[in-house]
Parts: C-alpha cells; sequence; structure tokens
C-alpha cells in the first residue's frame, strides 16, 4: 500500500484547523543530524528561507521561542532587548523535551506544552513561505509565512547574525 505524503504532525493539524495554509515535507538524515542546514540542504531550499526554533529562557518573562534562519546564530542581546529582559540564555537541552513536549531537532511553536511567547527574525518578512519544523524528526511544515506569524504572534526583530563557527552567541 503506497502513502500519499508524509504522514500529518499535530503542529500541521493546528496550522490548517486556524486556516493557515502548510505542506509537510518529509526528509530523511542520518543519525543525530538535524540542523536546519542539514535540512536545507536535504529538501533543496534556500537555507534562509528554513528556519530553526529555538528555546530560550530570560529571568524576568521565562522561556519563548526564537526562530532564526538556517546559517545564522541567534544574538542573545537582541531578543532579550525585543522581548523586554536583561539577558536571555539557551534552555538547558536535557529541559526542552519537558518545557516544550517536542524532542530536539523536532521544536516547533504550534501544539508545544504551553504557547510560550514568540520572537521570529526579521529576514522571515522576505519569504511568501517560510521552512519550519513540523514537530515531528524528518517533517518540516513550508507555511505561508504571514499567517504564520499571525498564527504565533510573533513578535520580529533582528535576531540572526552570520555564523562564525559554532553555536549561539550573545
Amino acid at each position: 500500500m503506497s502513502r500519499r505524503g508524509p504522514p500529518r504532525t499535530n503542529a500541521q493539524r493546528l496550522l490548517e484547523a486556524a486556516g493557515v495554509a502548510c505542506r509537510n515535507l518529509a526528509y530523511d538524515l542520518a543519525g543525530e543530524e538535524f540542523s536546519a542546514e542539514a535540512v536545507a540542504d536535504r529538501l533543496g531550499l534556500p537555507r534562509g528561507q528554513v528556519f530553526k526554533t529555538l528555546l530560550v529562557i530570560g529571568p524576568v518573562h521565562g522561556p519563548a521561542f526564537a526562530l532564526i534562519p538556517a546559517g545564522t546564530v541567534l544574538s542573545l542581546k537582541n531578543l532579550a532587548r525585543r522581548l523586554g529582559e536583561r539577558r536571555m540564555e539557551m534552555a538547558p537541552l536535557a529541559e526542552v523535551q519537558r518545557m516544550t513536549g517536542y524532542r530536539r531537532g523536532a521544536v516547533t511553536v504550534p501544539g508545544a506544552k504551553r504557547p510560550y511567547p514568540a520572537a521570529v527574525d526579521e529576514t522571515a518578512l522576505e519569504w511568501e513561505r517560510m521552512a519550519v519544523s513540523g514537530g515531528a524528526p524528518g517533517a518540516q511544515l513550508l507555511v505561508e509565512t504571514a499567517a504564520f506569524l499571525e498564527f504565533i504572534s510573533a513578535r520580529i526583530a533582528p535576531l540572526a547574525v552570520a555564523e562564525s563557527g559554532g553555536g549561539n552567541s550573545e
């Protein structure tokens, strides 16, 4: 029996129920390789169109999501400024699944355990459609950018800086 496409994820169901156009782009990557850069390359999409979802924590307002394009790193300083925090830090990897309900490599805003605020890098506005995690390993959602940003109540800001060799930066 052949399948007509990848299985729908909870995030996809939520978006579709809200009228956000999206398409599940399934991909297969070896082992633990699930970086946004590898996903973009595997799907043949420009890296700037594929957004990774990071979980961050501020001392005043707590957890938040930050979405930045593949090939960039997060400016924690810019994010803190946008979210009204003095500083921000990455959530401990061991806590990400407990806090979001999603495992590493599959974190997405729709369907997360809690409705944490979401900040999205301003370059998302350059794309009619952007790709975000589908909430399951091997699932990427190509979403209508404007509708997606509205659905997640995104705060738009310059969050990404050019990648300079690893990790997320201040």
